[in-house]
């Protein structure tokens, strides 16, 4: 007897490949692509055909449970909601907002939460969200609030149509990070009229089929793209036209590559000049994009190497063109915009960060809360994150938590950071609520998938969204409603949009509620807030998505969010709700003069700072930690911190240190054995690999390990092994060189 077939998504990583799910007494036992999604095209990878590890596993969280002692006991969900809210009402009397923070708004499959956890922080008067956002990408979009004009406007490379992809700090055969990654890179490498070049100080899989691989030395990407810069205007490369009409402020910066040392910086990048030169030929002349990650994001001079990356692009013409980086549509940004030079934009008391599209880096919080500052952190609400295993330094993490007022978990799993709350609330999986995503992945389509339920949970979990709510309605923060709307949200959608206007131009909080108002209501007829919030959501669509939903071939007019609620309801593999104007690129930068700005004098200094002298003194290493560790690796065996049963990756190597064998020799090291890596944050054991792959004088470790699973520690933590104030002016942490040494355990 067969289940029943479900389409889906996986909720593994970013690209959701669309799947097709088989469930049989409510559990998931088959997994396949799903051909007939528009995004994925029946491309799956093996996170997704093991994603019912993710949904079925010894973990999973039933009942609300409340630590009493050194134990959890499970109550009741009027009781945890009661006491949660006035613990959270008494500590924010006597402290005042900044006492309270939310980590959460999303993971890499579940979206919908953020629109009521937002809410009911800035209903307690806070605006400290903290997320894994401003972990990788600050540097990055604080630089597209200057270059682009809005924090979100955040660029890609249009691979369908590019003849020569440049990539830095990205190994796409492995950690995606664009629809079907390895298709388009193994396409673009085997076509002889196309040009695949990899930087990155490994062998990784993609650099193993670049036609190009430049293994640069870690900590030197600025350096490199300098010289880059230097040797496109020196040899007459640039797009004169495009810099004069497309760009602005380059004057102010051009004198900084003019009389740089191209020759002498590549040479301290351990890299070839001429291989780099023709690598610079090749991006300024042909019709070519870029694509950057963690290797860059998180590594030294994180935010000078995206402004540097931005005038590369710039220089050669390659922002908003066909076939260049381009800014793809969205449903939804991906956060806000929030320039911190605006006083209305909270900092953080103690270290003074700010947030990047709305979040602050989760490696400052540590010290908002071991602080001693009067208005310090001292109430967290976590949800759907595992700040325990997923941000920098993980001792750091442990200490601050436990001096906590209250700490509050809403989680699928007993994570390591939910075992050290004072509640713990149980929140439904990715394939027990309606959820999805709003990465903006596809161009020039804009594409979107709302999963539904397809499992019954097994216990008393609810929505993420709901929980928010439950807690938002206990405090207060929503306002009386009318019965006549509860009665309209079963009668039909155009009955309950009537009346829930006529209630907002009488009601005036109604609209800073109005998640918890549609999730109150509509929400409770259609059995899911989240649902109610797609509505809500498409019914006050700006005027660029009906534009964009009309050239996708939507009727124009005041039923276009029903239509497209309607659709995607209707198809559970997803639809396309709308399509960009290629012709119109340059729309979508919203600097004054619509102008990419390429001047950012709080980066001069550092931009300045970039020459062969001083950085060659900047990468000697310290005696006691000689080597660089790459703290975290996209492979194939990890997926962050949600699979937490290791029985999925049985039988393989799955978490490893690589070492090269030049270095496992002075060492004495053999490749198997147990070795003790140390930094300045602490020690990690971890079986060792040796491997041609590594670089010389740079080892690897993946992250996503050292879950306790059934009482037992699963691989090694990365996190133990980096500091929450290895970190630059953004915030971000330098886990892609992070001093250490390793020895026989």
């Amino acid at each position: 007897m067969m289940g029943t077939i479900h389409k889906t998504g996986c909720v593994l990583c970013a690209q959701n490949c669309g799947l097709e799910v088989e469930v049989e007494n409510n559990r998931i036992v088959k997994v396949k692509p799903d051909k007939s999604n528009a995004r994925s095209e029946g491309y799956f990878c093996r996170k997704g055909m093991n994603i019912a590890y993710h949904q079925h596993n010894a973990d999973r969280l039933k009942y609300p449970l409340k630590k009493v002692g050194d134990k959890f006991e499970r109550i009741s969900w009027d009781q945890a909601i009661d006491e949660i809210a006035t613990k959270l009402k008494s500590i924010i009397g006597q402290y005042g907002p900044r006492s309270f923070a939310y980590m959460g708004g999303g993971g890499q499959g579940c979206h919908f939460e953020a629109a009521f956890g937002v809410r009911l922080m800035r209903g307690l008067g806070s605006q400290y969200q903290y997320n894994a956002l401003a972990q990788e990408f600050a540097g990055a979009f604080w630089v597209c609030g200057r270059t682009h004009g809005k924090q979100y406007l955040h660029d890609g490379p249009d691979v369908h149509n590019t003849d020569v992809l440049l990539t830095f700090g990205w190994n796409g055969m492995q950690s995606h990070q664009i629809p079907q990654a390895p298709r388009q890179l193994q396409r673009l490498s085997k076509d002889p009229d196309k040009v695949l070049i990899v930087v990155d100080p490994r062998l990784s899989e993609t650099a193993k089929i670049a036609n190009i691989h430049l293994p640069i030395r870690p900590g030197t990407d600025a350096l490199l793209i300098k010289a880059m810069i230097s040797i496109i205007l020196k040899e007459g490369w640039e797009n004169q036209d495009y810099l004069a009409n497309r760009t602005s402020g380059f004057d102010q910066v051009k004198s900084y590559f003019e009389n740089f040392d191209a020759r002498a910086a590549v040479k301290i990048c351990e890299l070839d000049f001429d291989q780099v030169r023709e690598v610079a030929r090749l991006y300024a002349t042909r019709k070519s994009s870029l694509r950057y990650d963690l290797g860059i994001f998180m590594g030294r001079h994180s935010g000078l190497n995206s402004y540097l990356i931005v005038i590369l692009q710039s220089i050669c013409g390659r922002l908003c063109m066909p076939g260049g980086n381009i800014i793809p549509g969205h449903m939804m940004p991906l956060g806000s915009h929030t320039d911190e030079r605006d006083p209305k934009v909270w900092r953080t008391v103690t270290t003074n960060s700010f947030p990047v599209c709305g979040a602050f880096p989760p490696n400052v919080i540590q010290e908002e809360i071991l602080s001693d500052h009067p208005e310090r952190l001292r109430a967290v609400f976590v949800t759907g994150l595992n700040p325990l295993r997923s941000y920098a330094d993980t001792t750091a993490y442990e200490k601050a938590f436990q001096r906590l007022d209250l700490l509050v978990t809403a989680e699928i799993a007993m994570t390591e950071t939910a075992a050290l709350s004072h509640y713990v609330l149980p929140s439904r999986t990715g394939y027990e609520s309606w959820d999805g995503t709003f990465f903006p992945m596809t161009y020039p389509g804009i594409y979107f998938q709302m999963r539904r339920p397809i499992i019954e949970p097994d216990g008393e979990q609810l929505e993420q969204g709901e929980i928010d709510l439950l807690l938002a309605d206990k405090l207060g923060l929503i306002p009386p409603i009318p019965e006549s709307l509860y009665q309209a949200a079963y009668e039909s959608h155009a009955a309950f949009a009537k009346a829930l206007m006529e209630y907002a131009m009488t009601e005036p909080k109604a609209l800073k509620s109005m998640p918890f108002i549609l999730g109150k209501t509509l929400g409770k007829a259609m059995g899911s807030v989240h649902l109610a919030a797609l509505w809500g959501m498409l019914q006050v669509a700006p005027k660029s998505f009906h534009e964009n939903a009309a050239r996708a071939g939507y009727t124009p007019g005041p039923t276009l969010g029903e239509e497209i609620f309607q659709k995607i309801v209707d198809h559970p593999e997803g639809i396309w709700v709308g399509k960009v104007d290629p012709e119109k690129s340059f729309a979508e930068i919203k600097t004054k003069d619509g102008k990419i700005d390429l001047y950012i004098p709080e980066l001069l200094d550092e931009l300045k700072s970039i020459e062969v002298t001083r950085e060659e003194a900047a990468l000697v290493m310290p005696p006691q930690f000689p080597l660089i560790l790459m703290a975290g690796r996209h492979i194939s065996t990890n997926a962050n911190t949600l699979m937490r049963d290791p029985a999925w990756n049985e039988g393989k190597r799955a978490c490893t240190l690589a070492m090269h064998p030049e270095d496992s020799q002075v060492l004495n090291l053999k490749d198997g054995q147990q070795v003790k890596v140390t930094t300045e944050a602490g020690s990690e054991e971890i079986e060792l690999e040796i491997t041609e792959t590594a670089r010389k004088g740079h080892v690897v470790i993946p992250h996503g390990f050292g879950m306790v699973y059934n009482g037992v520690k699963y691989g090694a933590n990365v996190n133990r092994l980096t500091k929450n104030t290895h970190r630059d002016q953004f915030g971000t942490p330098m886990h892609r060189f992070v001093p250490c040494r390793v020895e026989a355990v």
